[in-house]
């Protein structure tokens, strides 16, 4: 009797990874309506519409389920051989970029078109995770050699870093970074020429950042500058380089054990600047407390667990590969949003994946669990051809 592999048949994909998805973009739905509604509604520009927000995000959600429906039932083994088709435009995107975009706090980071902001970077974040997986799976063995190997590898991802940190956006290239690093040892590089490479790689960003700080215009990096000192002390100077910090840690103080209630929040009565987008967590802290913020980690975590289970299943080293360099980058990016709304760490202006407002991010995000669960359905098909039909 033929196997689900001799038939060419595809498995599955996983449901459970599909629904906690589906789950995560509801959930963010309902929370840009929360943290948004109060700001539209009081503003011209807006058209004094409490559903400006919301409508637009629930556009991109079905523009992203949709793309991620396409991928998740298109074969990913296909991306392995035509992933220049999509790296290279998101490459000229990034010098495009740089020349003709937008400005928005002195950097250099979006398309308008239309009265839509696009960022490639976020595009970027994808492309390399898909040429990462197809250039270390086919050097095999030879990756860790390292002038056939990693040095090829790093000449691309540092081109990449390179462009993103000149527009600059200092989040997503660390982000991006983290990313590949990831997946670079997870193809099995030598850790001592990683840990080299990585230190060379820390004193040439010091340069290209200072590089960068010389011939970008002032705006660009005072205002990350004040990231960092605001970081540091945010209560040295609260009405003015702190006053995110401080209104976003009131919004943590003020929520307490169990919160003051959806729609309840104060900090985002205009108190607490864009709590739809890179500080929306504090909102989800103010409204449902401690309790409600662990169980959305918890969720969080579920679901991270869950899409890496999926990607170490895969037989094939390359799905394993852009598996894992999916689940790495929306969890690294979780991490540094999170940590920068708590004051962890410096933060860095990333979005909350699935949750945060905004059509770039969450598109590409839907688009890669998309890849993600076709990944799922190879698995899936091996699990099925293991199994005699009844």
């Amino acid at each position: 009797m033929k196997t689900a592999q001799q038939t060419g048949s595809r498995g599955r994909p996983d449901f459970l990874l599909l629904i906690l998805t589906l789950a995560l973009v509801g959930f963010g739905l309902v929370m840009v309506f929360s943290a948004s509604s109060s700001i539209a509604v009081a503003s011209e520009e807006f058209g004094y519409d409490a559903l400006h927000f919301t409508k637009r995000q629930v556009v991109f959600a079905i523009i992203g389920t949709v793309a991620m429906l396409f991928c998740m039932n298109f074969r990913y083994t296909l991306y392995k051989k035509a992933f220049m088709l999509f790296f290279l435009p998101v490459l000229f995107s990034l010098i495009a970029v740089l020349i003709v975009g937008a400005e928005l706090n002195g950097a250099r980071s979006w398309f308008n078109i239309g009265g839509l902001g696009l960022q490639p970077t976020e595009a970027a974040k994808l492309a390399v995770i898909l040429y990462l997986g197809a250039l270390i799976s086919k050097k095999g063995e030879k990756f860790r050699d390292f002038k056939k190997g990693l040095l090829p590898v790093i000449m691309i991802v540092g081109l990449i870093l390179i462009l993103i940190m000149m527009q600059p956006d200092l989040g997503s290239c660390l982000v991006l970074a983290a990313a590949a690093i990831i997946m670079i040892i997870a193809g099995g590089a030598n850790l001592k020429q990683v840990f080299v490479v990585g230190a060379v790689a820390l004193i040439a960003m010091t340069i290209v950042v200072s590089i960068s700080m010389l011939v970008s215009s002032p705006d660009a990096w005072g205002y990350r500058i004040n990231r960092i000192t605001a970081f540091m002390d945010p209560l040295a100077d609260e009405q003015g380089t702190g006053y995110h910090l401080v209104e976003s840690l009131e919004a943590l103080g003020h929520g307490g054990i169990t919160g003051a209630g959806f729609g309840n929040g104060v900090q985002k009565l205009h108190y607490l600047p864009f709590p739809y987008n890179d500080f929306i967590f504090a909102v989800i802290a103010e409204e449902f407390g401690f309790i409600g913020s662990t169980l959305f980690l918890l969720f969080y975590l579920f679901f991270l667990w869950r899409g890496l289970i999926v990607a170490l299943r895969c037989p094939d080293q390359y799905g394993t590969l852009v598996g894992v360099g999916i689940i790495g980058l929306i969890a690294i990016q979780t991490f540094v949003n999170i940590g920068g709304v708590i004051n962890a760490i410096p933060v860095t202006g990333v979005t909350l994946p699935f949750i945060s407002y905004g059509g770039s991010s969450l598109i590409i995000m839907m688009i890669s669990m998309g890849i993600l669960l076709s990944i799922s359905r190879e698995s899936n098909r091996t699990e099925q051809g293991t199994r005699p039909r009844r």
